[in-house]
């Protein structure tokens, strides 16, 4: 207490022993109490959780960008050596129906209980997964689980692929979308417009030679692939029947039909000796100087 006006007289502050100090501040604790371990909302956590999104986004858009989907021929229900296939993102789903716990009797397992169940986990994780830890070697199930699911999805991808390249070289198939930018680039560089994939090749416009033949209702199952037109689609790998006389010999026509060549299987069990000959003389006669 002071008694005057004196500025040198020390002046003592009373407080009221009666009011107890309160054990909370008044004003909240600023989040740079706690170093390393908060930070404000606004704008910190959202610019970082923000970039993360964009580095994610640029990421995936310059994928699709160098992997474009590719842009086959026109659908054609009589191309017997197409191999279709998904996206590349879905080629691990897609190899997954290929196992037979996951297919056939099984198929909605494989279609609605696998990924139910992948899904399922996922959307669960934040309710399972309530450890205060975020260091992920500190969290071994969660982590587990996630390393264990890139891995077979990594494994599954990988394994569809090359499966894939094998049966195109069984089948001694050129993928469309190849055979499309070959022929593209051949015709510029010689000076050529771009091929029209919609327009049937020159040489599958020759005329049939003895429609009449019996031979031609003989080889009706070959004429499945071939087209009831004969015409083929030579851009899947399935050459046009005709003018094939001026390609071939009679003994190489048959050869082919008793062994087959390339996606075309051995009809010998479909056709006897003396049939495939009978086949093999007609399509021998199929010459564009025959039909003229």
């Amino acid at each position: 207490m002071a008694h005057g006006h004196n500025s040198k007289e020390k002046v003592v502050y009373v407080g009221d022993s009666r009011v107890r100090k309160g054990s909370m501040p008044n004003t909240p604790v600023d989040y740079t109490a706690f170093p390393g371990k908060s930070e404000a909302f606004i704008p910190n956590f959202l610019l970082k959780e923000w970039m993360v999104g964009v580095v994610a986004l640029v990421g995936f858009l310059a994928l699709t960008i160098a992997h474009p989907a590719p842009l086959g021929y026109p659908a054609d229900p009589t191309n017997a050596s197409f191999i279709p296939m998904p996206d590349w993102y879905f080629l691990f789903l897609y190899q997954l129906l290929k196992y037979p716990y996951v297919s056939g009797d099984y198929v909605v397992l494989g279609t609605v209980g696998v990924p139910g169940v992948a899904f399922g986990a996922l959307l669960l994780a934040p309710f399972l997964d309530t450890g205060k830890e975020r260091r992920f070697y500190k969290r071994p199930i969660a982590s587990g689980l996630l390393i264990l699911s890139i891995l077979a999805c990594v494994y599954l991808t990988k394994v569809s692929w090359d499966h894939y390249q094998h049966q195109l070289e069984i089948n001694n198939v050129t993928p469309e979308h190849i055979d499309r930018a070959e022929k593209a680039r051949q015709a510029h560089e010689a000076g050529q417009p771009r091929p029209n994939p919609i327009q049937r090749e020159e040489a599958a416009e020759v005329p049939i030679v003895d429609a009449d033949d019996p031979a031609m209702e003989l080889a009706a199952s070959c004429l499945q692939c071939h087209g009831s037109d004969m015409k083929g689609m030579p851009g899947a790998g399935i050459p046009s029947l005709r003018g094939v006389g001026d390609k071939l010999t009679e003994e190489q026509i048959a050869d082919i039909i008793t062994n087959g060549q390339g996606a075309m299987p051995s009809q010998a069990d479909q056709f006897s000796t003396e049939e495939i000959d009978q086949i093999a003389n007609w399509l021998s006669r199929q010459k564009a100087e025959a039909a003229e």
